[in-house]
C-alpha cells in the first residue's frame, strides 16, 4: 500500500510539474511574438537602403526616386561605367586601406602588450590620453597635419594619407588589444622566459598567436576606418592619382546626377570589401571583442 501511494505521489508530482512547465512556456512564447516582429520591422528598415541602392544600379533610369521596386530588366551598364571611371580610385583606397592596417598593427601590437604586461609609471594617464584621442574628431587631425604634410611633401601621397589614417586608427587599436592581452596568464610568458627566450621572442612566439582573435579585430576595424575615410582625404588630397572611392563617390555624384545607376554602382562596389570581410572573420570579432572582458 505504501509503495502505490509513494507511485501516487511522484506520478501528482511529475502532473503538477509538467503543468508548471508548460503554463510558464506558453506566455514567455506569446511575450516573445511582439519582439519578434519588432526586429524583423528594424532589420527591413535598416536592410532597406542597401536594397535600393542595388536595385537602382541593376535599372537604366535617371533617378534614384524614379527607380521601379524590382529591376524586371536588370542592366549592368553602370557598373560597366563605375569600373571605368572610379576602378583608379578603388586601388586607391585598397593600397590606403592595407597600408594603414600593416602600420597601425605594426605600432598598436608591441603597445598593447608593452601596456599590458608591464606594470610602468604613468600607464593610467597614458590610457586616458588615448581614451581622450577617440573623441577628437578626424577633420581636427586632419587640419593639423595638413601644414606639416604640406612643409615635408606628403600631401596628394598614399603615404601621407596612410600616416593620417594611422594616426587616428592607432590609439582604438592599442585599447581593444590591451584589453585582450590582459586576460593573457602570466605564466604562459614567464615559462617562456625560464625556458631561455627573451621578452621579444616570447611576444613573438605566444603572444602573437593567443592574440590572433583581438589581431584580426583590430586590423578588421582599422581597415573599415581607412576605407570609409572622407574627411582626412577630402583635406590631405588634391589630385585624383591617390583619389579614394569616398572621395571619388563624392565627385562622382556631381558629374553624374542625372544618371545614378553609376552612382549606386559605384558605392555598391565600394561597399563589397567590408561587407566581404565582416563575413569571413565575424568569428574572430566576436572572440576578439569579448575576450578581455572575461578574465
Amino acid at each position: 500500500m505504501s509503495v502505490g501511494l509513494a507511485s501516487s505521489t511522484v506520478t501528482a508530482t511529475r502532473a503538477v510539474t509538467t503543468a508548471r512547465t508548460a503554463r510558464s512556456r506558453r506566455p514567455h512564447g506569446v511575450k516573445g511574438i511582439p519582439f519578434t516582429i519588432l526586429g524583423i520591422v528594424f532589420l527591413a528598415i535598416m536592410v532597406f537602403p542597401v536594397y535600393w541602392m542595388v536595385n537602382t544600379s541593376l535599372q537604366a533610369t535617371s533617378g534614384a526616386a524614379t527607380a521601379t521596386w524590382f529591376p524586371f530588366s536588370p542592366t549592368f551598364a553602370g557598373y560597366q561605367a563605375a569600373f571605368a571611371q572610379q576602378g583608379q580610385n578603388f586601388v586607391s583606397s585598397m593600397i590606403i586601406g592595407l597600408g594603414t592596417v600593416v602600420l597601425t598593427l605594426a605600432v598598436a601590437t608591441p603597445a598593447a602588450y608593452g601596456l599590458a604586461r608591464f606594470r610602468m609609471r604613468g600607464t593610467r594617464p597614458l590610457l586616458l590620453v588615448l581614451l581622450i584621442t577617440q573623441m577628437i574628431p578626424a577633420i581636427v587631425i586632419a587640419n593639423a597635419l595638413y601644414t606639416l604634410f604640406n612643409n615635408i611633401g606628403l600631401l596628394n601621397s598614399y603615404l601621407g594619407l596612410i600616416l593620417a589614417d594611422s594616426a587616428v586608427q592607432v590609439p582604438f587599436a592599442i585599447l581593444l588589444m590591451r584589453a585582450f592581452m590582459e586576460s593573457i596568464p602570466p605564466s604562459l610568458v614567464e615559462a617562456a622566459l625560464v625556458d631561455g627566450a627573451n621578452d621579444f621572442r616570447a611576444f613573438v612566439s605566444i603572444v602573437l598567436p593567443i592574440s590572433r582573435n583581438a589581431i584580426v579585430t583590430a586590423a578588421l576595424f582599422t581597415f573599415l576606418g581607412a576605407w570609409g575615410d572622407f574627411l582626412i582625404a577630402l583635406t590631405l588630397t588634391s589630385t585624383p592619382a591617390v583619389r579614394p572611392i569616398t572621395l571619388g563617390i563624392y565627385n562622382y555624384i556631381g558629374a553624374n546626377v542625372t544618371d545614378w545607376g553609376p552612382v549606386m554602382a559605384t558605392s555598391v562596389l565600394a561597399s563589397l570589401p567590408a561587407a566581404v570581410l565582416l563575413i569571413v572573420a565575424q568569428r574572430y570579432i566576436s572572440a576578439g571583442a569579448l575576450g578581455g572582458a572575461v578574465k
